[in-house]
């Protein structure tokens, strides 16, 4: 398995991704946000990207230039569980911090996304989107011992955030069984050649 990032917003990077296997596919296809991957190499298809297992886009913020803001994170359906999209997060990060960012975002919509991203060391920031999406945030450059100290408090606010709504299945089994949880361990960054 390989993580690369593809390009930054100004390379244009795009990807086809095949719709029936990815969610938010067509957003990958635009080329005004950065792109990163994590692929296996076995390419089949020269309609799509079949190598792609998960990827992610990004772009800077319009007002904090020293902001990354992670727009979309999506895991082909059969390799969803394996914790790739956390794993290309945290992957993403030292390089963004080379860039010049201090800091990274992103907007979750759903219980399933906001604990991937706990596990690539965000924190729910207690803010929201206008879409009502939490958003959370890390540091660029935190290691990975800075990032193992997330508060139990604000993460379950932020999962407190999600149980007011009405959820359907799966995502309010997943609610109730994270009562009082403390934040998942941050994974460890992939291990690149």
């Amino acid at each position: 398995m390989e993580y690369v990032v593809l390009g930054w917003p100004s390379d244009g990077p795009t990807l086809r991704l095949d719709y029936r296997r990815f969610a938010y596919a067509g957003k990958f296809v635009m080329s005004n946000t950065g792109k990163a991957v994590v692929r296996d190499g076995s390419s089949d298809s020269e309609e799509f990207d079949t190598d792609v297992l998960a990827a992610l886009a990004f772009n800077a913020d319009r007002t904090e230039s020293d902001t990354l803001w992670y727009r979309y994170v999506t895991v082909r359906s059969d390799a969803k569980g394996e914790g790739l999209g956390p794993r290309l997060a945290v992957f993403v990060a030292p390089r963004a911090a080379k860039r010049g960012y201090e800091r990274l975002r992103i907007a979750v919509n759903n219980p399933f996304a906001y604990e991937a991203m706990y596990k690539a060391g965000f924190e729910w920031t207690g803010r929201e989107t206008g879409l009502a999406e939490l958003v959370l945030e890390r540091p660029a450059d935190a290691s990975e011992d800075v990032l193992a100290t997330a508060d139990s408090g604000t993460y379950q606010d932020g999962l407190d955030r999600y149980r007011e709504r009405d959820l359907g299945e799966p995502e309010a089994s997943f609610l109730a069984d994270h009562v009082g949880a403390d934040p998942p361990a941050v994974v460890t960054a992939p291990r690149q050649p």
